[in-house]
């Protein structure tokens, strides 16, 4: 007969959490092309919170419009040139909601974005659904795992997206130190070359028609 150690189950629920547990929510990052308009909709019941987080990780000056609206395309939320930004609301009515990302006041910059749009509360660790308090030591060592697990993924969601911004950062500083170089070398040629010239004029033999024109 083997024994199952509760560190064991709870290692197990744990790979459960991750493989079976479902979230009400969409999470990506998408391209935002200059003079370019993207929406996103999503169903949503009565009375059900929801949250819309996003950020712009490069492009431009770091910013984008957003304007959230309900069913009834009443404006819920609007922002000009926003870099990030967290919005929670509850739902009046059951519908469609639309979050719309506006680059159009860009011309030649494109803008990648991240957007968080979370429907709801996060379902229950599986297997926990229906379990009423107090829960075993096991079951809420699991709870705990899980929730501790996806802290970790936001954490690192944000750090990636902090990294992301600044790479892409040193990398346009370090284009504008390159170009900038070029200029000051080309410069100092140019500069050298004159003077050069200018040196070269001292020293060389003149004729006297040259010295004294009214000996011609």
């Amino acid at each position: 007969m083997k024994y199952v150690t509760d560190s064991s189950v709870c290692l197990f629920l744990t790979v459960c959490s991750l493989l079976l547990s479902i979230t009400g929510s969409v999470e990506l990052t998408f391209e935002l092309p200059d003079s370019a308009k993207e929406c996103f909709h999503e169903i949503i019941e009565k009375d059900v919170e929801s949250t819309l987080e996003f950020q712009v990780v490069t492009g431009g000056h770091y910013d984008v419009d957003v304007e959230l609206r309900d069913p009834m395309k009443n404006v819920l939320y609007k922002e000009v040139k926003k870099q990030y930004d967290s919005f929670q609301w509850k739902a009046d009515r059951t519908g469609e909601y639309i979050a719309c990302f506006s680059n159009e006041f860009s011309t030649f910059s494109h803008k990648l974005v991240y957007i968080d749009f979370q429907v709801g509360d996060e379902l229950p660790l599986p297997g926990l659904e229906n379990q009423l308090e107090p829960l075993t030591q096991m079951e809420t060592s699991a709870r705990e795992i899980h929730e501790n697990l996806n802290s970790v993924i936001d954490f690192q969601t944000h750090h990636r997206l902090t990294e992301t911004q600044g790479r892409k950062r040193g990398e346009d500083l370090n284009e504008r130190v390159m170009i900038w170089s070029g200029f000051v070398t080309v410069a100092i040629m140019f500069v050298g070359f004159g003077q050069v010239y200018v040196l070269k004029s001292f020293f060389a033999d003149k004729k006297p028609s040259q010295l004294y024109p009214g000996l011609r």
